[in-house]
Order: structure tokens, then sequence, then C-alpha cells
């Protein structure tokens, strides 16, 4: 699941020790394990790029809804200014 790993070592409080051991010792897994799967579900817990950029995008139903796709809108697209 994780491939070749390196070591780190931290330092830690009492408390987020203690919380850690007592997950490690409670599902018969080892400490490393523990901070592993947190450090993961660290980095997927993050908002989508959508939902960050949700509140710029335009929904307007007069809007057309086929910019990208019908070729009358893209007629001079690529052209300079001055050949318009």
């Amino acid at each position: 699941m994780f491939g070749l790993m390196k070591t780190v070592t931290v330092k830690l409080s009492e408390p987020v020790f203690a919380e850690i051991a007592n997950a490690a010792h409670e599902r018969n897994i080892s400490k490393s394990q523990v901070i592993r799967e947190r450090l993961q579900a660290d980095r997927t817990d993050q908002p989508s790029l959508w939902s960050r950029i949700e509140d710029l995008v335009l929904d307007d139903p007069s809007l057309a809804r086929d910019l990208s796709t019908n070729p009358k809108h893209l007629s001079g697209y690529g052209q300079s200014r001055s050949h318009r």
C-alpha cells in the first residue's frame, strides 16, 4: 500500500502520543500505521478543486450552454483583431 518508506522522527505531546498509542492498541496495529493512516486521511480530506471555485462559476440560464462545442461561437477565434 505504501511502498518504500523513509523514517522520520517527531516529538509529540503526551496527549497526542497517548491518543495514537491507544488507537494502535485497540486496533492491534503499530503506532506508525496509525500515524500513516491519519496523514493519508489529511491529504484526502482537502476540498476538491470544484468546491474551491464553485462560487466563481456563472450559472445563468441566459448564457449559451455550448460555447466550447458549437462552431458558431468559435467563429474568428485565433485571428488577430484587425482581421475581424
